[in-house]
């Protein structure tokens, strides 16, 4: 169960995706984590399906939110 420390806690995948495709754009989302719904006619929609069913790669694009957040606050 998330607890309200976890820094996930409250934001939905949907919100992960969007920020990280509208801060990087589609073709860096595909070049950092090489996935087809990335890579190949990417939508919100389609990678949204494709990561709640597999777990590693939803765990990269989570990393990779986390890391934005921190450099974000640590003003990199």
């Amino acid at each position: 169960m998330p607890s309200p420390n976890d820094p996930l806690h409250g934001i939905t995948l949907e919100q992960i995706v969007t920020e990280l495709s509208e801060r990087h754009g589609w073709d860096e989302l595909g070049r950092t984590i090489p996935i087809r719904c990335f890579t190949n006619n990417p939508s919100v929609k389609s990678s949204l399906v494709f990561l709640r069913k597999t777990p590693w790669a939803r765990t990269k694009v989570e990393a990779w939110y986390l890391d934005d957040l921190w450099k974000e606050k640590n003003g990199e």
